[in-house]
Parts: structure tokens; C-alpha cells; sequence
């Protein structure tokens, strides 16, 4: 056969893939609808296991290479997932027809609650200068009034403190919560919404406007006095995957320190230190290593990322100079070891992040 007839070959078998997998998604589907009726979980890992070993021993036999066919399998699977997840959450939908208040719901993750809240059915409003006029959206969030089920405050910190602050005034009868990404800068705020006998809690969702599915992901809740607010707050997610944790305010923001703000200026350090170095883009990507584009895309998609947000992060943490100054040892120590040749020390302390990182796993 020549070329022009094994291409047409190879474009026949690859339109029968996609057909297969327009067939598993079917199929996926009658499955999560079984599941829902008869009250299983979304995700089933023993399946999942059970699946990945089965296509493994199959790949082998017929000469595939095992780890292809468990990649193309996770992608379907977290494909299946997400539809099932999505799924179940409008079919449990707890809207019916109340109104949400988005402030800020023009914004990437204040759309993702836009989103969210419409899946379940609710009346959403979006209060922001960004948003498509319409019926249901507003400028000012003043002008929307407080008359909500639930009111959710997704604008940049700081500004979010002085809008939780109004709203106190105010005193809203529904839920409020804010998903800041740093808690001690609102306090304030959260604080006046408690003492005016408002439901008031506060959420921060560690993951990115672009997910789709929840499962492996975390939901943070900090309850700021009021326990049937928090309660309130993790209803609205429970048809969902994603993993709830409790966390105080500032035992939230120290953390956020080493898990934003330490990873943020690892990886701006890293790409700062690229571009200053001299070096053309094009000459290091041709030398290229595992290492070093697993740090690029990571470095690439932090790049890409709202810059006023994460200065914010680093700025507005009253616990964020720690692991900046931590970051900065340990550059200067690794520095120190190998202008000095000293390799048992460089050893040591791979070996003792070696153990940190397996005690974490």
C-alpha cells in the first residue's frame, strides 16, 4: 500500500475510535443515571483499579505498550467523571429558583460559581461593571440590593473586606461567604456580618476557574462563629466530589503562605531568573529537559495567571514573609554547598527533602 492509502487507513480507525468513544460516553452516562437512582457514589477507585489493570494485561498481549493505553484511559475516565458529576448535580439541584447574588461573578471564579449556582437551578444575579448587561446583572453591587437566598462575594481581597463590611450594615437575611484566597484581610468584615446576626461563613476553593470535575479536588470552609452557616454553605456541595476540609482563619492563611505563596515565588523566581539570564527561548527549549519543561509548564500556566491577585497573596498574608525568607535560605544554602564543593552536604539535604516528601505522600 503507499502512503496516500495507509493514511486513509489510519484516518478510518481513527474516526472509529472517536466513535467508541462517543459509545463509552453513552454508556457512561445510563451508568451515573444507575448510580443516582440507587444512591452510589459518583466514583468507585476499586473500579477504576479494576479497569486500568484489565486494559494493562489486554495491552500486553496485543503488543501496546501499557502505560499509552492507562493514559488515554485516565483521560477517559476523568472525562466520564466530570459528565457524571455534572450530571448529578443538576439532577439533585437545590436552586429551585432562589436567588443567588454573585459579586464579582464576571471574574474567573466568580463565574465559575455563576456557573455552578445556575446548574443547580437558582435565579443567579451578577453584581459587576464587567458583566453582560442584562436583566440580572448590576454595576454596583448597592444597586442589587440584599434580597438573596445567598449572597457571594468573589472580588479581589481587597476589596473584599470593605464589602463584607457594607453588607453587615445592611444585614442581609441569606447566606454569605466569601472565596478569598487569603482570610485575615476580611476578618473584619466576617466579623461585622457575626455581630449583626448575619449567616455568615467563608469558603476558598483550592482550584481554578477551568475545573470541571471536583473529584481529588479541595473545598476549604472556615466557619467564622456561625456552625449552621458552614453547614449551609457545604449542602450547596454535596452532590459534588470535592473533598471539604475545616480550617480556622489564621491556621488557613499560614498555610496558604508555603501553599501559595511559597510555590507563586518559587515559580516567578524561576522564570524571572530565565528571562534575566541572557539566554534565547528558543536555544534552551532545543535543550530541554524532563526536569526542566515539567518546571516550564507550571512556571508558564503561574505567568499566565492574574498578577494583582498574586501579589495580593504574597502581600496581603500577614504570615507570607516566612516562607519568602525560607525560600531565600534555602537558595543561599544550596548555593553555599556547591560553590564550596560540598557535596555530602547537598546530598544531606536532597535526602532530607526526599523523606519530607514521602512522609506528605
Amino acid at each position: 500500500m503507499n502512503l496516500d492509502e495507509l493514511r486513509g487507513r489510519l484516518d478510518a480507525v481513527d474516526r472509529q475510535l472517536v466513535e467508541l468513544v462517543a459509545e463509552r460516553q453513552k454508556i457512561v452516562t445510563d451508568i451515573g443515571r444507575n448510580k443516582l437512582s440507587s444512591g452510589l457514589a459518583t466514583r468507585d477507585y476499586e473500579r477504576e483499579k479494576d479497569v486500568l489493570e484489565m486494559a494493562a494485561q489486554h495491552a500486553r498481549m496485543l503488543g501496546v505498550d501499557p502505560k499509552l493505553t492507562e493514559q488515554i484511559l485516565r483521560v477517559l475516565i476523568r472525562s466520564s467523571l466530570a459528565s457524571q458529576e455534572r450530571e448529578r448535580v443538576v439532577a439533585e439541584g437545590k436552586g429551585g429558583g432562589q436567588r443567588v447574588l454573585v459579586i464579582g461573578g464576571a471574574g474567573k471564579m466568580g463565574g465559575w460559581f455563576v456557573e455552578f449556582f445556575n446548574s443547580q437551578g437558582f435565579a443567579t444575579h451578577i453584581a459587576d461593571r464587567k458583566a453582560t448587561r442584562s436583566a440580572a446583572s448590576f454595576d454596583d453591587w448597592r444597586d442589587a440590593g440584599v434580597d438573596y437566598e445567598i449572597i457571594v462575594v468573589a472580588t479581589p481581597i481587597a476589596a473584599s473586606g470593605q464589602i463584607l463590611a457594607d453588607l453587615a450594615a445592611r444585614r442581609p437575611r441569606g447566606l454569605v461567604f466569601d472565596i478569598g484566597s487569603l482570610k485575615t484581610p476580611l476578618r473584619q468584615g466576617l466579623e461585622a456580618l457575626y455581630a449583626a446576626d448575619c449567616r455568615v461563613t467563608s469558603l476558598h476553593p483550592m482550584f481554578g476557574p477551568d475545573t470541571e470535575l471536583l473529584s481529588g479536588r479541595h473545598l476549604i470552609f472556615i466557619d467564622v462563629g456561625n456552625a449552621a452557616a458552614t453547614a449551609a454553605a457545604k449542602e450547596l456541595f454535596a452532590s459534588t466530589m470535592v473533598e471539604q476540609l475545616d480550617m480556622g482563619l489564621d491556621d488557613h492563611d499560614r498555610m496558604i503562605a508555603y501553599v501559595l505563596g511559597l510555590s507563586h515565588a518559587l515559580n516567578i523566581a524561576f522564570f524571572t531568573a530565565l528571562a534575566e539570564s541572557g539566554e534565547a527561548a528558543p536555544r534552551l527549549a532545543q535543550l530541554s529537559s524532563t526536569t526542566f519543561d515539567a518546571q516550564l509548564l507550571v512556571s508558564a500556566a503561574v505567568a499566565r495567571d492574574n498578577p494583582h491577585l498574586y501579589f495580593e497573596i504574597q502581600h496581603l498574608n500577614k504570615f507570607g514573609l516566612g516562607p519568602l525568607d525560607a525560600l531565600c535560605d534555602a537558595a543561599s544554602r544550596i548555593r553555599q554547598l556547591v560553590a564550596n564543593g560540598n557535596e555530602s552536604g547537598f546530598v544531606d539535604l536532597m535526602a532530607k527533602g526526599k523523606e519530607y516528601l514521602a512522609r506528605r505522600r
